[in-house]
Protein backbone atom coordinates (compact mmCIF):
# COMPACT_ATOMS: atom_id res chain seq x y z
CA UNK A 1 0.00 0.00 0.00
CA UNK A 2 1.39 3.46 -1.15
CA UNK A 3 2.20 6.12 1.91
CA UNK A 4 -0.72 8.14 2.78
CA UNK A 5 -0.42 12.72 1.51
CA UNK A 6 0.22 14.58 4.97
CA UNK A 7 -0.56 18.04 4.72
CA UNK A 8 0.18 21.07 6.51
CA UNK A 9 -2.61 23.66 6.72
CA UNK A 10 -1.85 27.36 5.65
CA UNK A 11 -2.16 30.60 8.00
CA UNK A 12 -5.76 31.04 6.64
CA UNK A 13 -7.05 28.19 6.71
CA UNK A 14 -10.34 27.63 9.17
CA UNK A 15 -9.68 24.98 11.82
CA UNK A 16 -12.89 23.66 11.10
CA UNK A 17 -10.97 22.07 7.67
CA UNK A 18 -8.38 20.39 10.06
CA UNK A 19 -10.64 19.00 12.33
CA UNK A 20 -13.08 17.86 9.38
CA UNK A 21 -9.42 16.40 7.72
CA UNK A 22 -8.58 14.89 11.30
CA UNK A 23 -11.67 13.26 11.52
CA UNK A 24 -11.41 11.12 8.45
CA UNK A 25 -7.68 10.17 9.32
CA UNK A 26 -5.73 12.38 7.72
CA UNK A 27 -2.24 13.75 9.18
CA UNK A 28 -2.16 17.45 9.09
CA UNK A 29 -1.00 20.35 10.74
CA UNK A 30 -1.42 23.93 10.96
CA UNK A 31 -0.03 26.92 10.86
CA UNK A 32 -0.82 28.07 14.52
CA UNK A 33 0.07 24.97 15.97
CA UNK A 34 3.40 25.11 14.46
CA UNK A 35 4.24 28.33 15.48
CA UNK A 36 4.29 29.65 12.50
CA UNK A 37 1.88 32.24 12.41
CA UNK A 38 2.99 35.48 10.17
CA UNK A 39 6.04 33.37 8.91
CA UNK A 40 6.74 34.26 5.01
CA UNK A 41 5.21 31.65 2.41
CA UNK A 42 8.50 29.97 1.22
CA UNK A 43 9.21 29.46 5.47
CA UNK A 44 5.76 27.83 5.57
CA UNK A 45 6.97 25.79 2.83
CA UNK A 46 10.11 25.06 3.74
CA UNK A 47 8.91 23.33 6.74
CA UNK A 48 5.99 21.72 4.97
CA UNK A 49 9.03 19.99 3.33
CA UNK A 50 10.90 19.18 5.75
CA UNK A 51 7.84 17.87 7.78
CA UNK A 52 7.05 15.20 4.67
CA UNK A 53 4.16 17.29 3.90
CA UNK A 54 2.21 18.63 1.22
CA UNK A 55 0.97 22.60 1.75
CA UNK A 56 -2.80 23.47 1.42
CA UNK A 57 -3.67 27.12 0.94
CA UNK A 58 -5.74 29.91 0.02
CA UNK A 59 -3.05 31.65 -1.28
CA UNK A 60 -2.06 32.69 -4.80
CA UNK A 61 1.62 33.51 -3.69
CA UNK A 62 1.99 29.81 -3.07
CA UNK A 63 1.04 29.28 -7.14
CA UNK A 64 3.99 32.64 -8.04
CA UNK A 65 6.43 30.27 -5.99
CA UNK A 66 5.80 27.12 -7.42
CA UNK A 67 5.85 29.20 -11.28
CA UNK A 68 9.68 30.24 -9.85
CA UNK A 69 10.87 26.50 -9.88
CA UNK A 70 10.72 25.92 -5.64
CA UNK A 71 10.58 22.46 -5.35
CA UNK A 72 7.74 21.17 -2.72
CA UNK A 73 5.26 17.92 -1.69
CA UNK A 74 2.68 19.23 -3.65
CA UNK A 75 0.01 22.13 -3.17
CA UNK A 76 -3.21 22.03 -3.00
CA UNK A 77 -4.94 25.32 -4.01
CA UNK A 78 -8.26 26.62 -3.65
CA UNK A 79 -9.35 30.49 -3.95
CA UNK A 80 -10.61 32.29 -1.34
CA UNK A 81 -14.35 32.22 -0.67
CA UNK A 82 -15.16 29.94 -3.72
CA UNK A 83 -16.00 26.74 -1.52
CA UNK A 84 -17.48 25.88 1.48
CA UNK A 85 -15.60 24.31 4.32
CA UNK A 86 -17.30 21.03 3.44
CA UNK A 87 -16.75 21.02 0.17
CA UNK A 88 -12.85 21.96 1.30
CA UNK A 89 -13.01 19.00 3.09
CA UNK A 90 -14.35 16.51 0.09
CA UNK A 91 -11.85 17.73 -2.25
CA UNK A 92 -9.00 17.47 0.04
CA UNK A 93 -10.43 14.04 0.97
CA UNK A 94 -10.46 12.96 -2.52
CA UNK A 95 -6.91 14.16 -3.40
CA UNK A 96 -5.97 11.70 -0.27
CA UNK A 97 -7.76 9.20 -1.44
CA UNK A 98 -6.56 8.94 -5.50
CA UNK A 99 -2.68 10.08 -5.28
CA UNK A 100 0.69 9.22 -3.58
CA UNK A 101 2.84 11.41 -2.18
CA UNK A 102 5.43 10.78 -4.73
CA UNK A 103 2.81 11.68 -6.88
CA UNK A 104 2.27 15.05 -5.68
CA UNK A 105 6.03 16.24 -5.44
CA UNK A 106 5.87 19.93 -7.32
CA UNK A 107 2.53 19.36 -8.48
CA UNK A 108 -0.37 21.69 -7.77
CA UNK A 109 -4.16 20.33 -7.27
CA UNK A 110 -6.96 22.76 -7.62
CA UNK A 111 -9.90 22.59 -5.85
Amino acid sequence: MAREIKLHLDENVSNAIANGLRMRGIDVTTTPEQKLIAAPDDIQLKFAVSQERAIFTQDIDFLRIHRQGVNHLGIVYCPQQTKSIGQIIQGIVLIWELLTPEEMINHIEYL
